[in-house]
């Protein structure tokens, strides 16, 4: 080892650092192997043999030892996605997401990856409660509404099509494409869930929903996607993320992108 250079831990790792060494430089994440949180690195660990090539760093080692679950990954250079209106990253960014729903999920036994069931877990609970005082007032005037649509997602997001299911601009890497990284939440699904949560974002980086809706229409999958489905799920996202990320912009684009889809059903 020739030096090493400290990198943001992130929400679910305690360690990340960039390794200088003789043979090249290399980007090493870890956590506690009795954390929580550490099934993420496992989940990561899992999906990343299965991912097309140069879609991700390539996984070049995993370590568990002395109570540490450490992951090294090949190093990769780039800025996070800039998801605003004319921003150059866009279509490289749809190239990404294009390939993310054109691969089949990892085979699995666990039905926690499946996103159907996972978000059906999700939506029972959250629906088993009244929205939170702090909701939107729209969200709260509407809330008969977003429960008979947001419950009806799970059915449509049923499939084989790999999931990322988190792909805000920092887990984007932008060089001379784009990049995916922290794969933890991956699912199996239907191939237009990752388009529409990418339009979610270009909403809250202030595209409008039209302007999304034709950028995740150059998507294969997102285009063949049944509409009222597209509808279901953003009304899910509010119902969710009314109590998890409220005030967010992230909430607001889900928000938006809701009411536009009923002012136009």
């Amino acid at each position: 080892m020739i030096d090493t250079e400290d990198a943001p831990a992130g929400r679910n790792s305690e360690i990340a650092v960039s390794l200088m060494a003789a043979d090249g430089r290399f980007f090493c994440k870890g956590v506690k192997a009795d954390d929580p949180q550490s099934f993420m690195h496992r989940n990561e660990a899992t999906v990343n043999p299965f991912l097309p090539e140069g879609l991700a760093p390539r996984l070049l080692w995993q370590i568990e030892e002395e109570g540490w679950l450490l992951l090294g990954f090949e190093h990769v250079s780039g800025q996070h996605a800039d998801f605003s209106p004319g921003s150059p990253h866009l279509p490289m960014l749809a190239d990404a997401v294009r390939t993310i729903s054109t691969t089949n999920a990892p085979p699995t036994s666990s039905a926690k990856r499946e996103m159907g069931k996972q978000w059906a877990t999700a939506l029972d609970r959250e629906l088993s409660m009244e929205l939170p005082e702090d909701a939107h007032a729209w969200s709260r005037e509407n809330a008969a509404t977003i429960r008979e649509w947001a419950c009806r997602a799970p059915a449509y997001m049923d499939g084989t099509a790999l999931i990322h299911s988190d792909l805000n601009p920092f887990n984007f890497l932008i060089s001379d494409r784009a990049r995916v990284v922290d794969w933890a939440w991956w699912r199996s699904g239907a191939p237009w869930v990752d388009g529409a949560q990418v339009a979610v974002r270009l909403i809250a980086a202030g595209h409008s929903p039209s302007d999304a809706e034709a950028w995740a229409g150059q998507l294969d999958g997102f285009r063949a996607a049944d509409p009222d489905g597209i509808t279901a799920y953003t009304a899910s996202l509010v119902r969710l993320w009314e109590r998890k990320f409220a005030g967010t912009d992230a909430t607001e684009g889900a928000r938006c992108w809701l009411e536009h889809r009923l002012d136009n059903h």
